[in-house]
């Protein structure tokens, strides 16, 4: 497992906008901060996995925190063991739950090549390198490419998916789309390797794409 460690609130935030994180670990002690705070704000903001760390004595800290909607707890002391088990018993039973459908509304970031696209923060960013801005459109428009990759795809079938991701109908011209797009992730734009035109058809992603719930 990757862990990324957080002292408090903001730094917690920060991660999250940046990195697609299957599970937090959250001591509701923080010093100077309100963890249930932090509970509330997370399951307001996304269905991520909480585990939550409590005392022994703090019954109501574990009762309140299961009802603002964290998944589980762990009262100190615990091993790492039984952390772990947790953990994976927590992962297994949401990665496990609805219907293929309700699974595809749960992704939340693709990886391809040397980049990953966050579905949540809506934002692209190159592995170990800054993050690349896109506009509304642009990232419709990836994001339904990743969801089809190495598939024949023609423009109004691109128009269609990309709705998923944004109920507005963006610039209908997916060429323009296509070339801003590639001017972003194309090492060379004139020579696509990523987007692939399929003349008189549409476009194809034409890369291996990594999912993660």
């Amino acid at each position: 497992m990757r862990v990324s460690a957080a002292a408090n609130g903001k730094q917690m935030s920060a991660i999250l906008a940046d990195e697609a994180i299957d599970l937090v670990v959250l001591d509701l002690r923080l010093a100077g901060e309100d963890g249930m705070a932090i509970v509330r704000t997370l399951r307001d903001q996304s269905a991520i996995p909480i585990v939550m760390l409590t005392g022994v004595r703090d019954e109501a800290d574990r009762v309140m925190g299961l009802e603002l909607g964290a998944d589980d707890y762990l009262t100190k002391p615990f091993s790492p063991r039984e952390l772990l088990a947790r953990i994976r018993t927590v992962l297994r039973r949401t990665k496990g739950a609805g219907q293929a459908h309700a699974r595809q509304r749960e992704i939340r970031a693709y990886r391809f090549d040397q980049f990953e696209l966050n579905l949540r923060t809506r934002r692209l960013k190159r592995r170990d390198g800054p993050q690349i801005d896109l506009t509304n459109g642009e990232f419709n428009l990836l994001a339904a490419m990743l969801a089809a990759p190495q598939r024949i795809l023609t423009r109004d079938q691109l128009l269609e998916a990309s709705r998923v991701y944004d109920n507005e109908v963006y610039d209908r011209s997916i060429d323009i789309q296509v070339l801003r797009l590639r001017r972003k992730i194309e090492a060379d734009p004139s020579q696509p390797q990523f987007i692939v035109t399929e003349r008189g058809v549409g476009y194809t992603l034409n890369t291996p794409v990594e999912v993660l719930y």
